[in-house]
């Protein structure tokens, strides 16, 4: 069967039969399994590196034996609430519709939370139990996923169903935030997929129009990944394909292996793996690049047949997309943040269609570019609202939506209250603009920038002019309050560095960094290196609050090197002290605090900003000593806290 609009919308209209039913959870799986039952369920990598699959009716058998292990282990009241807290795979599906089955409420979160962190969210929630693969030990009844797995149960325990399932914002602090979701909200989420057969044929179409293999590597925790991957593609019985990991490799090996046709992912994701592709082919030989490059115009329309010549053949296209995400990928999406227009280009250039969509763990999936212009695709809009959806721009251009698909109650800080609105519209706190028939995300409102001239700065759109700076693992902007005390903000960039830098990679970057021209006249008044990975929000998101509250509490988190130093002592050594003396003592430094030299200033505090405590700083003595045959009286201890100040008291000593 030829895909069509008429055909793919007529498969798409069966979301209507939930309307007619009580719209709880248990509805939507009765569907799932009813319509679905001969369908493969699951591709995955097994223990040998072999692809293994199974179907909807196998599916079905799991849920049910696990819901009714689950009900075996737990004694608490019906709806009480059960943290899952697991990796993607097959079971991950089939836990949570057990635990749903088994009477409970799920709280989904995020696998690899820290145990503090995963109690927190716990505690927050009221939960009764967790179910978990870490080795931890809870506060909280446990479950492991392997006793679930095993288990033999096979009681017809369904008594009755729950109808909520929790969702986490946080978990870091006492203020975690849970958004509590029933089943209507989840039965109109599917309904928003009504009218996208209107648009496109290719988003999601009946099974004898061909094979939807969609990549399950968003982690299903995260509203994106349960809506867009497991909530949309299970319902209309599609197969969801599991990486071994998350890994680069081991995402292009199956995608490769069992031919995807679907890869949903967040901005990093995109932005990486345009990177690694022009990469690789520049390092090619020159036809090669070329090549490369004359396909990517071509499918971006902007040169014709003839002038590509080899790069507009389908069999040459094939055989370079074999290499990256393969030849069967048809529907592409960026969720969860500010996607550049230079990754936008090379994955469309790629001949892998690539749109931008737009949801928050507060309102679901509310919108997606469908369009099947590349044109269109290329302005990185977030398309229209969905079925049943309604956006609405105030004056102060903050996104505000109107959906039945919002939560209905949230926890904060383990309060419970419903949901506030403004004349029935949940304020997102999203910048926007209006662009024709879609929306362009500006970014944050708590993130613009205020800068000197009055000017709002959004952070996402400078991100994109350091990406892929070398040795610079993540990064971000971000706006702090200016140390003159107005009411501006300086925009500071902060900087992941990868440990294999050194002091003159960090020149040549901070060089880099003022050469490169941002727009409207903006500049970068500061540079932080982080002394550790920057935090994240899922795994996706740079945290940029928690960095901005670091830096403006002058948290030793953060080092700035392209400030004047602001220490008050003046050091003058001699030529032979500079040169054998103090170069040995910064590595010094840098071995005890496990600290790449670079980001350790010779003024810096042992204790104030390099992270350092007492016991270390033994450490360190021991180390000058025996380096410099020395002895460094304990009168001594503590009033040495920086590396300048070890130089001085070791040239006194050898003189």
């Amino acid at each position: 069967m030829v895909r069509t609009n008429e055909n793919v919308t007529s498969f798409l209209a069966g979301a209507k039969e939930l309307l007619n039913t009580s719209r709880q959870f248990s509805d939507i799986y009765r569907y799932i399994i009813n319509n679905n039952r001969k369908n493969i369920y699951a591709e995955y990598f097994n223990l040998n590196n072999k692809v293994k699959s199974y179907k909807y009716q196998k599916f079905d058998q799991n849920v049910k034996r696990y819901a009714a292990y689950i009900k075996s282990k737990i004694n608490a009241d019906e709806n009480s609430r059960i943290v899952l807290k697991m990796t993607n795979s097959p079971s991950w599906g089939e836990i949570f519709w057990a635990i749903l089955m088994s009477g409970f409420v799920p709280i989904l979160i995020d696998a690899k939370l820290p145990r503090d962190n995963a109690e927190n969210l716990a505690k927050q929630g009221k939960a009764v139990a967790i179910i978990t693969d870490d080795s931890h030990d809870y506060s909280i009844s446990k479950i492991r996923t392997d006793n679930i797995l095993q288990s033999s149960v096979n009681d017809d325990v369904i008594t009755k169903w729950a109808n909520e399932a929790i969702f986490s914002s946080g978990g870091t602090t006492g203020d975690a935030k849970l958004m509590v979701f029933n089943g209507e909200n989840f039965v109109h989420q599917i309904c928003c997929s009504l009218d996208m057969g209107k648009e496109t044929t290719d988003i999601i179409y009946n099974k004898k129009c061909g094979k939807v293999k969609i990549l399950a590597m968003i982690p299903f925790h995260h509203i994106f990944g349960f809506v867009a991957v497991f909530l949309w593609y299970t319902f209309y019985g599609k197969t969801l394909v599991f990486p071994k990991s998350n890994t680069p490799n081991d995402l292009l090996q199956i995608c490769q292996k069992v031919g995807v046709t679907h890869v949903y992912s967040v901005p990093l994701f995109w932005d990486s793996l345009a990177l690694s592709t022009t990469r690789k082919f520049a390092l090619q030989s020159d036809d090669k690049k070329v090549l490369l490059d004359k396909m990517i115009k071509y499918n971006l329309k902007e040169i014709d047949a003839k002038e590509a010549g080899l790069a507009s053949k389908p069999i040459v296209n094939d055989k370079i997309k074999a290499i990256i995400l393969g030849k069967k990928v048809r529907y592409c999406i960026s969720g969860g943040g500010y996607l550049s227009s230079d990754t936008l280009r090379t994955i469309n250039g790629l001949g892998y269609p690539l749109y931008n969509g737009y949801g928050m763990t507060e309102i679901g999936v509310t919108s997606v570019e469908l369009s099947k212009d590349v044109d269109v695709r290329l302005l990185g809009q977030i398309g229209h609202p969905l079925h049943g959806v309604e956006y609405r721009i105030n004056e102060n251009n903050e996104l505000f939506v109107k959906s039945p698909t919002i939560h209905i109650r949230e926890i904060i800080a383990g309060v419970e209250s419903d949901t506030k609105f403004v004349d029935g519209f949940y304020p997102t706190g999203d910048v926007v603009s209006k662009e024709g028939n879609g929306y362009l995300i500006k970014g944050r409102m708590k993130d613009v920038i205020i800068n000197a001239n009055g000017e709002n700065i959004f952070p996402d759109e400078l991100e994109i002019y350091f990406k892929g700076l070398p040795f610079v693992n993540n990064l971000c902007v971000l706006g702090v309050i200016s140390k003159d005390k107005t009411m501006h903000e300086d925009t500071v960039l902060v900087l992941e560095i990868d440990d294999k830098a050194n002091e003159e990679t960090l020149k040549d970057l901070e060089k880099t960094i003022k050469e490169i021209k941002l727009p409207h006249d903006t500049v970068i008044d500061q540079i932080y290196l982080a002394k550790n990975c920057l935090p994240l929000a899922n795994n996706m998101k740079v945290k940029r609050f928690a960095i901005k509250k670091d830096i403006e509490n002058s948290s030793n988190k953060y080092v700035l090197i392209n400030a004047k130093k602001t220490s008050t002592k003046t050091r003058k050594f001699s030529e032979e002290t500079l040169k054998n003396i103090l170069p040995e003592v910064r590595k010094l430094f840098s071995k005890v605090l496990i600290l790449p030299s670079f980001k350790i200033d010779d003024e810096d505090h042992w204790i104030n900003d390099l992270g350092g405590d007492s016991m270390n700083y033994v450490e360190l003595v021991q180390e000058i000593d025996n380096t410099f045959n020395i002895e460094i009286t304990e009168e001594k201890y503590g009033q040495l806290t920086c590396v300048n100040d070890f130089v001085e008291e070791i040239a006194r000593l050898t003189k």
